[in-house]
């Protein structure tokens, strides 16, 4: 599978996601990581909102996934990257699509991330896994 290029700033945590109560520490890293900048609430709410999304699919589908969350203060931006090893996204159109759901969603949860993040990228290979990196400026 292709990976997304190295990361801008300095790592600021890694989490492994192969748990629901991993999900809520590392997001709570991402809070962290924009309050380390001085993010504004709404800022922060955005972005936390974006990867909580991103990490329970990684788990549910996934089964697991690695989270490295890093700081660049020159750009004051927190980028997240989350990483899984699952089956991958077959369709990615139709995965990014609003309504479309795999499971018992509703449908809105990469397209919504998207939509709350500043930066969005996504790679996945059928069989290989998924890569996910998204980033909200502070």
């Amino acid at each position: 599978m292709k990976r997304l290029r190295a990361l801008p700033g300095t790592l600021f945590e890694r989490h492994e996601i192969t748990a629901e109560p991993d999900v809520f520490r590392a997001r709570q890293a991402v809070g962290r990581a924009m309050d380390a900048l001085g993010a504004k609430v709404i800022r922060k709410t955005r972005l936390v909102t974006a990867v909580s999304e991103i990490f329970r699919n990684a788990l549910i589908y996934g089964g697991s996934a690695v989270v490295r969350i890093y700081c660049d203060a020159e750009d004051r931006m927190v980028w997240v990257d989350c990483s899984d090893n699952g089956p991958g996204i077959a369709d990615m159109t139709l995965a990014m699509s609003d309504g479309y759901t795999s499971g018992r969603g509703l449908g809105r949860g990469l397209g919504g991330a998207k939509r709350l993040a500043d930066e969005f990228e996504i790679v996945s290979e059928p069989g290989v896994g998924t890569q996910v990196r998204l980033a909200g400026r502070a």
